[in-house]
């Protein structure tokens, strides 16, 4: 009954929470079943982006910014580089660390994830209603700084 709760107060944080996660947990679901179609879990379509974005982060500071055990995610590391899709760089101030790049095949692998799921989501957005979609496009913003933990 989340939904009866929400038209009551559509304003009340509690009610908006319980209409709003199953769906959110749904799509992310479908949307991680879609990046394994392409044979990458969501894991390193996560990890790929980390490192797109911020070019040179060290593996220490992945694992700080995931929430994951720094010898865990050095194992991740060295699988994506084993694939071939990320590569590690010197420091040049500091001879012992390293940065992590993205390669070419890398961001080839993270573009074909990126279509999957953009294909998917177009293609089911595209059966709503137009009201549907303007509803979804306008809570788009808000659930972007929700998920960046912003007021």
């Amino acid at each position: 009954m989340p939904l009866d709760a929400l038209s009551a107060n559509p304003a009340d944080p509690e009610a908006l929470a319980e209409a709003l996660r199953p769906a959110i947990l749904r799509v992310s679901r479908r949307l991680r079943q879609e990046a394994k179609k392409v044979g990458v879990s969501a894991l390193d379509a996560l990890l790929l982006g980390q490192i797109l974005r911020n070019p040179g982060v060290g593996v220490c500071d992945l694992a700080d910014e995931e929430q994951i055990s720094r010898p865990t995610m050095s194992g991740h590391v060295k699988r994506l580089e084993s694939a071939g899709w990320v590569s590690r760089t010197g420091d040049a101030e500091d001879g012992r660390r390293s940065g992590l790049t993205i390669t070419e095949a890398g961001r080839e692998a993270l573009a074909a994830i990126r279509r999957q799921r953009n294909d998917w989501l177009a293609a089911h957005l595209a059966q709503l209603p137009a009201e549907a979609r303007l509803a979804l496009a306008a809570a788009a913003e808000p659930l972007l700084q929700l998920s960046a933990g912003q007021p």
